[in-house]
Formats: structure tokens, sequence, C-alpha cells
């Protein structure tokens, strides 16, 4: 049985809605009769993935909504979720999706940091923090879906701003999940996505055709649909490389850094690729 949010009649928000796992997720909820907001920039590719998503939402068009809005800033989420209580009367599944990637490294670029913080972190609470009261007065059942990334939990080497900001949507989302479920009458629960290596604009690195190790946008919501019945909190994605048994030795050891007082990253240091490699046979 899906969550009762997921159901015909309820209405889904969705960020970075206009491509990849946004869209997908957009599709999935339209095909079982919810109306849609997708936000996102740009508005042809707004409209585009809009006749996509009205092409199997019930409702045709009258049930798709879209808005251009830059979700790093708070003022233009405030006023989404009022056009969104205008148009649909308001919101019962938030999915907290945009991202972006930028190059950085621990010393910069300054411009880089901000730029990508503010999406992917700061987008984060902007849309919780427009959302999330109006959907608990609602007194109806509701989901929070923030996309975090297992970058965010083993922090690998190659862009440190992209790893900050993802360790920070999981510990904003454990946050979040922990006042939810502490809040009297409240009816909504958060989730932390956490994809594998998904063939997305984002993950593309200029390639045309999906990698065999990458799932697909449909996979993941798939994926996530099916996780959600569950009522899991973690939704750890496998991928068609990665199983989730490789993944939990990969986090175990991470925090293992900390516990056994290992170098910072010890994975990507020459004196523990054995070590590292005996310990991901263990069982």
């Amino acid at each position: 049985m899906s969550h009762p949010a997921l159901s015909a009649g309820s209405v889904a928000v969705i960020t970075g809605g206009a491509s990849g796992i946004g869209l997908a997720a957009a599709t999935a909820f339209a095909r079982l009769g919810m109306r849609i907001c997708i936000v996102d920039l740009g508005e042809d590719r707004l409209a585009e993935a809009a006749g996509k998503i009205a092409s199997v939402a019930r409702g045709g068009r009258d049930d798709v909504m879209t808005a251009a809005v830059d979700v790093s800033d708070v003022g233009a989420m405030t006023r989404l979720a009022a056009d969104v209580q205008a148009r649909f009367g308001g919101c019962d599944v938030l999915m907290n999706n945009a991202g972006i990637q930028v190059p950085t490294s621990a010393l910069g670029p300054r411009e880089n940091w901000e730029r990508l913080l503010g999406v992917n972190l700061w987008g984060i609470v902007n849309g919780c923090q427009a959302f999330a009261v109006d959907m608990i007065a609602r007194k109806r059942p509701g989901l929070i879906i923030n996309t975090g990334s297992k970058q965010g939990i083993t922090t690998p080497p190659g862009n440190p701003a992209y790893n900050v900001s993802k360790a920070g949507v999981k510990a904003y989302t454990e946050a979040l999940a922990h006042e939810l479920r502490n809040t009297e009458g409240c009816q909504v629960s958060a989730h932390l996505l956490i994809p594998g290596f998904v063939f997305t604009p984002l993950a593309a690195g200029g390639r045309s055709e999906k990698p065999d190790a990458a799932w697909t946008a449909e996979q993941t919501v798939d994926f996530m649909m099916q996780r959600l019945e569950a009522s899991d909190f973690y939704i750890l994605c496998p991928d068609n490389d990665v199983p989730r048994a490789l993944d939990e030795r990969r986090m175990l050891w991470a925090i293992g850094d900390v516990v056994e007082n290992r170098p910072a990253l010890s994975r990507w240091h020459p004196d523990y690729a054995d070590a590292f490699a005996d310990f991901v046979k263990r069982k």
C-alpha cells in the first residue's frame, strides 16, 4: 500500500523538477492522480517538462503548475508557497531536489562555494521553512523528501563544497524528522533520498548515453516509492555497480576514521589502501 500522501488529489511540489530525478518523480506522482508543481529555472525547460507531466496527469495541464524560482532565494520560496496555496490549496508532498555541481577546493573559489551551498543546502532549508508549517497545519498525511548524496556521508576528495552541502542536508533532514515526529498532531514525515549513480544532467559529465553502471532517474524514483511505502527515513539507493552491502562497508569505514582515530579520508590514504580493501571483503 502506498503512503496516503501519494494519492489522487494530493499536491506535490518538486524543486529541480524540469529534469532528472525531479522530473521522474513528478511524472510518477502525476500518474497517481496527484497535482504537480515543478520548480526550476528556465521557462523553456519548465514548459517542456510540464508537457510531459500533463500527458500522464489525470487532469491534464490543469493539474500541472510551473514556477521559475531560484531556491536559494528565501523570499521567492515563500512566495512560491503562497502561489501553490492559491492554485491547489496547499502542499502534501514536498520534494526538495534541486542541486548543482560547480568545481571547488577547500580553499575556493568562494563564489562557487556560495553558489553551491545556496542551492544545495539553503535551497532545502528554504523549501522546508516555506512549506512545512502549513503542511503540518493541514492535519493531513504529508511527506518531505530531501535529496542528499552518498558524498555527504563518505565525503570523498574532489569537491568539498558539494560534500559539505550534502552532509548538511543529512544533518538538517535528521533534525527535521525528529522535530516532526515530536510535534503533536503532525502527520508529516521527513525522508532523506540518497541516490546511487544516476544518469541525469547533473551527473552526465558530457556523456550522451547512460553508462552501464548507472541507474535511470525512473529506476531511482521507483526505488524511492517502494521505500516510502516501507516508511524508510534513509532511502539508500544502489545502482548497477554498487550494491547496498558495498555502500554499507564504505560508510562504516568513514565513521571508523573517527572511532579509530585514523587520518582524515583514510580510504584514499595510501597507507590504508590494503586495510580498506580487507575491510570491504569482510561481512
